[in-house]
């Protein structure tokens, strides 16, 4: 097969489908997405016997517990996976929308009005689910999709991607509208790279290896959905109880997640009450600790040293993916910060205080897309922030930021309406 061909294809189908798309009605639409969930629903078996050949190739491949994880479909994820594109056909239809307008002195009225990207290129690894989600949020703000699915999951993403296709197109949506690059090599997503006269945007979703790669080799425009180092800092006026609850969500109610908690930090004056209560907890739940010498020192003074590893410089900037926390005492509010700032990827920070004033210098200091006072890192996401769904979490800082939801998927254009006025 003739990889650049092939690519290219889908490229030019997914750009002419794009042009009916942007204008198909909003009935159209949400019927279409209904039509695909229910599909997903009553395909669950073919969905699950094809993703039984992922899951067997995976153990081959000796992926890790938390891969294997995000890799599985059950029937809970798939019935989740048809109530998120529900979820969407229950939203409200941002194309069209007019965000402002105004009038000039000459009479001229002027709007902006949301409209379609075009087409979006998805580059994405491991999660199947991610397939579905992204088609609905894109064919629902009227964007052609062409997904690009990891080697791990190539036979789950391209059933689910067949399923939802031929679903929409049997109510009017134009084929090409989602389409599935179904080849494993690599030099498919060069060529999908290159291709910006039919791709308006690109986004990927994934560890840093793909991430850097798409930035250096994209001629098309990227919006990153990059790795999470997520921190929760502890302050000295924390509820313990509070600040308990809220660690061991973010690091254990699923680790393998980019908004999962990564780091620990923790004020030096409520460490030694606060570690030895909080550190059994994760350790029950499995989680190994990788310590700096402050925290082992308090955790040597109560017998739970042994079970604590040295953190080394490696272990703050990284994104672990799994029931692994690094953990650091801090002298304040400054060093907690300035190690975010550090090590931090601008994602998902949290502070735990009872203090307004250390809770406000938190909010306006630390630059990450979502930043938290007395909550979770793992609230992170569209549904928890009431945009229904998202395609990802943008870490770009230009054009979209955060959770991407309907609205992030759409730009604007000025709409002018005149009665003859003419330019002096």
């Amino acid at each position: 097969m003739n990889i650049k061909n092939y690519v290219t294809q889908k490229a030019q189908e997914a750009k002419k489908a794009s042009k009916r798309l942007a204008l198909l009605s909003t009935e159209i639409k949400n019927k279409a997405l209904n039509l695909m969930a229910d599909a997903l629903e009553r395909q669950q078996a073919a969905l699950i016997q094809a993703n039984t050949k992922d899951l067997a190739e995976a153990k081959r491949q000796k992926l890790s517990s938390s891969m294997v994880d995000r890799l599985t479909l059950s029937p809970q994820r798939i019935h989740e996976m048809a109530a998120g594109l529900r979820a969407v056909a229950a939203l409200t239809d941002p194309v069209g929308e007019i965000v402002k307008n105004w009038v000039r002195p000459n009479g001229m009225k002027i709007e902006r009005m949301r409209v379609p990207i075009g087409v979006i290129g998805i580059i994405y690894e491991s999660r199947p689910n991610v397939t579905a989600d992204t088609a609905s949020l894109c064919l629902k703000s009227g964007n052609a999709v062409i997904l690009r699915g990891g080697s791990e999951a190539i036979h789950s993403n391209t059933a689910i991607a067949d399923l939802l296709s031929r679903a929409a197109q049997s109510v009017g949506v134009p084929a090409g509208s989602i389409t599935f690059i179904d080849l494993t090599d690599r030099r498919a997503v060069m060529e999908l790279l290159k291709l910006d006269q039919y791709i308006d945007l690109i986004i990927p979703r994934g560890g840093e290896g793909l991430i850097k790669t798409v930035l250096q080799n994209s001629k098309i425009p990227v919006i990153k959905h990059d790795k999470g180092v997520c921190h929760t800092y502890v302050d000295e006026s924390a509820d313990l109880a509070m600040a308990d609850a809220i660690c061991f969500n973010a690091k254990v109610q699923r680790p393998a997640t980019c908004n999962a908690m990564e780091t620990l930090l923790v004020h030096e004056k409520i460490a030694a009450e606060f570690l030895p209560r909080m550190v059994p907890h994760f350790q029950e739940a499995g989680v190994e600790i990788r310590g700096c010498e402050k925290t082992r020192a308090i955790l040597r003074r109560s017998g739970l040293v042994k079970r604590i590893k040295a953190a080394h410089a490696a272990d703050w900037g990284a994104e672990y993916l799994d029931k692994v926390l690094a953990m650091k005492v801090v002298k304040n509010i400054d060093e907690a910060i300035a190690h975010i700032a550090r090590y931090g990827s601008q994602h998902s920070d949290a502070i735990v205080t009872e203090n307004r004033e250390r809770a406000r210098r938190f909010l306006r200091e630390v630059d990450s897309c979502a930043v938290f006072v007395n909550a979770s890192t793992r609230l992170n996401d569209g549904y928890q922030f009431g945009l229904g769904a998202e395609i990802g979490i943008s870490t770009t800082k230009i054009h979209a930021r955060g959770p991407m939801g309907l609205e992030e998927l759409t730009s604007t254009k000025f709409v002018v309406h005149g009665s003859g006025q003419l330019r002096e």
